[in-house]
């Protein structure tokens, strides 16, 4: 039998191990919950919980549970890896996207990382690596003229003879302000509440991209200022703690508008603009940045401020992109004879 499949049976056999001969419940720790209870992001807990139950799941056919886990975390260094590598080469079979296959198998070496913390693991699996990514393929997103159209529909809707429609109206108008004009990423504007935003300073602190819970402020166009101003006092919400942008459908009104719900919002006013593109706040995010490096002439140092990317050469991929130097060059070439 090959090592993989001893793995796999090994692991497959705990789930007829009576509870008790090997561990008890009380005394286990459950890793996955130790895992998910270390990351700070709620996107990135979720994406997690997803990946390893994908994991277990096609290497058991089974949920992972908490003897499951462990039973995976006891394994000897060859069978862990020989796993994890027939897993890997799973996701390949099947076409998976290349940053797919690293989150997956980042959330396996989380999962061992802990394990190791907490005495449960006794091997690494950092020699297994990820498949070569191409970042931010096509940044491109929607010219202005584009996403005026766009931002035409919501403030249109903010004079709706509807109370609840004017007041989505004016919602969604001031979301797709801050979206555009400071390049926001939805958690960003997901995680805000009401005291985030200083009118008199015309200022938003914001949780960014992997900042472990600190807050970053960052300052508003004056038209940003007072679309969050008027979206405040036609809400007439007064406790700061609050979010600062909330679901207004009968449902759910009143609780803090999820990721997703910014999804459908900036997906719903894109096609009724008629952008044949599929839109999301993140191609939003591109269409700003590359709409400031071409206001700026690619000034890459300028716009890194507004896209708050920690790596340059990110905001580099989005200039190529933007400027086309291949095709120019090759038309001097071509020039030339």
């Amino acid at each position: 039998m090959s090592d993989l499949a001893s793995a796999i049976t090994r692991l497959e056999a705990s789930l007829s191990t009576p509870i008790g001969s090997s561990f008890l419940i009380d005394e286990a720790p459950d890793v996955v919950a130790d895992l998910l209870a270390s990351l700070r992001s709620p996107n990135t807990r979720r994406a997690y919980q997803k990946d390893i139950n994908d994991f277990f799941k096609v290497v058991t056919n089974r949920d992972p549970t908490r003897d499951l886990v462990l039973e995976f975390l006891h394994l000897e260094q060859t069978q862990a890896v020989r796993l994890v590598l027939g897993y890997k080469a799973k996701l390949i079979e099947n076409k998976l996207k290349a940053a797919t296959i690293n989150r997956r198998l980042a959330a396996i070496k989380s999962l061992t990382a802990i394990g190791r913390k907490i005495g449960v693991c006794n091997y690494t699996l950092e020699d297994i690596k990820g498949e070569k990514t191409k970042p931010y393929r096509d940044t491109t997103g929607v010219n202005k003229d584009a996403f005026t159209k766009v931002l035409a529909i919501a403030d249109n809707a903010r004079n709706a003879k509807s109370k609840r429609s004017r007041l989505k109206g004016i919602r969604d108008y001031a979301l797709l302000r801050l979206l555009w004009g400071n390049a926001l990423r939805r958690g960003e504007l997901h995680l805000a509440n009401i005291s985030d935003f200083d009118v008199a300073a015309k200022t938003l602190a914001i949780i960014g991209k992997g900042e472990d819970g600190e807050k970053q402020i960052i300052g508003l166009p004056t038209q940003n200022a007072i679309a969050i101003s008027e979206w405040l006092t036609v809400r007439g919400e007064t406790n700061l703690d609050y979010p600062l942008f909330i679901a207004v459908d009968n449902a759910n009104y009143g609780n803090r508008l999820s990721g997703n719900g910014i999804y459908t919002i900036v997906d719903r006013l894109c096609i009724k603009a008629g952008i044949p593109k599929k839109m999301s706040p993140h191609r939003i995010r591109h269409s700003a940045i590359t709409a400031a490096l071409d206001a700026t002439d690619g000034n890459i140092r300028k716009v890194q401020k507004l896209s708050r990317h920690k790596n340059i050469n990110t905001v580099m991929t989005y200039d190529d992109n933007r400027s086309k130097h291949q095709e120019e060059i090759s038309q001097l070439l071509d020039d030339l004879i």
